[in-house]
């Protein structure tokens, strides 16, 4: 086991071992230790259905097998990561993407079919879900950046742009799905545009810790759990995000010292929004903690 003077990578890597789904463990492999991307994605098929979507709990918080939008994100987001965001594995995903598109050709966080499957009880299952911003701009985006082309995009894309042009007053979350949009949004001058009045909104509205060590004078999100902020790093995930423009330099270094210094002594990261069952909550920390890594290796910090 590493011991106390392990570096933070050395350490999360032993938790990985002890406590991550195979999948996590090929993507930590990948990312860090030279694993393939054949592996991952190997690991990653695991969880698809023959409908082409994603399901089997791939997002913790949504059991069961049936085939969600929040699955098939993540599915595209670590299909993203290792480079395979494109081919029939994309066009099978773009597929499944139409059909579970709601009236107004985007997509629903969560799908009736999950009804009899447990579920958190922070993402209501109703018979017929709208459409939302949290759940469509992350693929719309990730879409865009892989240069993927699909009829469903068209109408998902309009839908994301009339969401983003309305917000006004939002929460975290739907914020990072903003970003998501924006930063691989094919109309960049309209992009940054919109992320400068996001940028003005997020300050204003103190959607973001600018001071980790004043935290208990940010408010917290309706619905969300005690803790459960967000800091500029949860925004802008790299330096070459529209978000990192909202941030100045000594916020962000701020921020990403509490990252760092949020790795616990067994080497994983906690998670911090609302844990509602102890299985999701264990799978919850491995992808937590991949987070943190990237995130902080994607600004320049050393971790080992």
């Amino acid at each position: 086991m590493a011991g106390t003077g392990a570096s933070p990578l050395k350490r999360a890597e032993q938790f990985i071992w002890l406590t991550a789904r195979v999948l996590e463990q090929r993507r930590f492999a990948h990312h860090f230790l030279g694993g393939s991307a054949d592996a991952v994605e190997t690991a990653l098929a695991a969880y698809l259905n023959e409908d082409g979507g994603y399901g089997h709990a791939l997002e913790p918080d949504l059991r069961g097998p049936v085939s969600q939008p929040l699955h098939t994100a993540h599915a595209l987001s670590v299909l993203d990561s290792i480079g395979r965001c494109s081919g029939l594995r994309v066009e099978r995903i773009c597929r499944f993407l139409t059909d579970a598109s709601a009236k107004e050709g985007a997509l629903p966080a969560l799908l009736p079919s999950q009804r009899g499957y447990p579920a958190a009880p922070f993402i209501p299952i109703v018979d017929d879900p709208a459409a939302q911003l949290l759940a469509t701009g992350p693929v719309v985006g990730l879409l865009h950046r892989n240069a993927v082309w699909h009829a469903w995009l068209f109408r998902a894309t309009d839908f994301c742009w009339a969401a983003v042009d309305a917000l006004e007053k939002s929460h975290p979350y739907e914020i990072e799905a903003a970003v998501a949009f924006l930063d691989g949004a094919p109309d960049r001058a309209r992009a940054e545009a919109a992320a400068d009045r996001l940028g003005r909104l997020v300050r204003e509205q103190r959607l973001a810790v600018l001071d980790p060590e004043r935290r208990a004078e940010y408010p917290v999100a309706a619905g969300y759990a005690p803790g459960e902020q967000h800091f500029p790093y949860d925004y802008a995930r790299t330096p070459e995000s529209l978000a990192r423009r909202w941030f100045t330099d000594e916020e962000l270094e701020r921020s990403l010292d509490h990252l760092a210094a949020e790795q616990q002594a067994d080497g994983g990261w906690p998670v911090n929004w609302r844990q509602w069952a102890p299985g999701t909550a264990l799978e919850g920390r491995p992808l937590v903690t991949l987070k943190a890594l990237l995130t902080l290796r994607a600004h320049g910090r050393s971790i080992g």
